[in-house]
């Protein structure tokens, strides 16, 4: 499979390192030539210092010879224009980052019209990851498999005595879940039943839905009756707009603060619905703490990550129910593991999540990219004649770094077993180390099906 990424921000960098991950053919395609020197001394591809809509350099490059071309500059007419002329230069496939929320209502058209098989909004993307969290009524960070039936959840141990210096097969409780990954400064462990925890150890739980949520309700403090009604979002720009509008749709008041005098304008005429405060949302004079008390949930979505995290940490040592920062960095794994804030949302890692799991098509149902860069946790539908099927667990030879978490048959969560027969049509979570990402098509996907698209 040969990609051509033009764009190395940071987006583009997490799809080179999952597609590499999966033995892809990757070329990197920028015209900042600091950029191209970082990506040299970082990943294993073949990298251009030219402009993307240089139709000689695709012509060059031979792009009829690419599988596919993802468009990930910060330019969204450079990413459709881009692909576009690859499209008529014969590149199989294309995927295009949009981000300007007027063309957020247009994208099945311009798909249709421009021949761009796949639209990607980030903030939107990122909108409704967050909103779906704060209407929740769980607190750990999480994500959903199986249409809701499987849950993976996020719990920091800490230093409770339950957990710390004890061994996994030690743990009650955990008959019906399995703790599938600890994150130990900043690094991922796929654990066994004999692997001792530590302070601070952020366990990843997978389970049933409903056995998951009794997990959160006696460890999380959650409060079951309390339902969302009042969010305040500091930062209007595109990601604070979309969710707004979300919010809106589902009738929760939303108040967003911004210091753009301008931008408040805007954001009157498109959230007419929602209060807006033309302030620094950063500034504790301005947010006082009575202030804050009329909120169930903060979520700050400045352009600074720095800023977001402290926000969100300080107004959860005042009392916020559900307090979200949005980060862009990948560099804050190990500080996220150690801060009390409920929840961070990474906007690279959810697009690429949303990519990938594109790119893969129909056999894999959902993707999660770990914020650690090493694991993932993908969805799979076993299909008829790949090698796994109708043999236990324990005879297949699952190499070292691929694990299947939890298996749903019908309205059935099973967590896995080494007796568990595999069966047509199941639908399995798997975790690889990136190491093993490529190596799951051999184990879960026919092999007449091809890997990618």
């Amino acid at each position: 499979m040969k990609v051509l990424i033009a764009g190395a921000g940071k987006l583009g960098i997490k799809l080179a390192q999952a597609l590499i991950s999966e033995n892809c053919d990757v070329t990197i395609l920028d015209s900042d030539e600091t950029v191209i020197e970082y990506v040299n001394n970082t990943l294993d591809v073949l990298t251009v210092n030219e402009s993307a809509l240089n139709f000689e350099v695709l012509k060059e490059l031979e792009i009829e010879k690419y599988d596919l071309l993802l468009a990930t500059t910060n330019s969204d007419e450079s990413n459709v224009l881009m692909s576009i002329i690859s499209k008529k230069l014969g590149v199989k496939k294309v995927i295009a980052r949009v981000r300007n929320p007027e063309y957020n209502n247009q994208i099945q058209a311009i798909r249709e019209e421009l021949g761009i098989d796949y639209i990607i909004n980030p903030d939107y993307a990122t909108a409704v990851a967050i909103e779906k969290y704060l209407l929740k009524r769980y607190m750990l960070m999480s994500d959903e498999f199986a249409g809701g039936r499987v849950k993976l959840v996020d719990f920091n141990i800490g230093q409770d005595p339950t957990f710390v210096g004890k061994k996994i097969k030690e743990l009650n409780g955990f008959k019906k879940m399995l703790i599938a990954a600890v994150s130990r400064s900043g690094r991922t462990i796929i654990p066994n039943g004999e692997t001792i925890l530590e302070s601070n150890d952020v366990i990843m739980i997978v389970g049933a839905s409903t056995t998951i949520e009794k997990f959160d309700e006696e460890h999380s403090g959650i409060n079951k009756h309390r339902s969302l009604k009042k969010v305040m979002i500091v930062g209007g720009g595109k990601l604070g707009l979309y969710l707004g509008r979300l919010l809106s749709k589902e009738k929760i008041d939303t108040t967003i603060v911004e210091i753009s005098k301008s931008r408040c304008y805007q954001l009157m005429e498109k959230l007419p619905e929602s209060i807006i405060i033309n302030a620094d949302g950063t500034d504790f004079n301005v947010l006082q703490e009575e202030m804050l008390k009329e909120y169930d949930a903060f979520v700050c979505a400045t352009g600074i990550d720095e800023t977001n995290l402290l926000m969100a940490l300080a107004v959860k040592q005042f009392g916020m129910y559900k307090s979200v920062a949005k980060i862009s960095r990948q560099n804050y794994k190990k500080i996220l593991d150690k801060l009390e804030v409920d929840a961070a949302f990474n906007s690279a890692y959810i697009t690429a999540n949303e990519i990938i799991k594109t790119i893969r098509g129909s056999g894999s149902i959902t993707v999660n990219l770990m914020s650690d860069g090493e694991t993932e946790f993908s969805e799979i539908m076993l299909k008829k004649g790949i090698p796994v099927l109708d043999r236990p667990i324990k005879d297949i030879s699952l190499p070292e770094g691929i694990l299947i978490t939890s298996i749903v048959r019908g309205n059935d969560v099973i967590i896995p077993k080494g007796e568990d027969i595999l069966r047509e049509e199941d639908r399995i979570v798997v975790l690889a180390t990136n190491k093993q990402v490529g190596n799951l098509k051999n184990f879960f996907f026919s092999k007449k099906k091809r890997w990618l698209i």
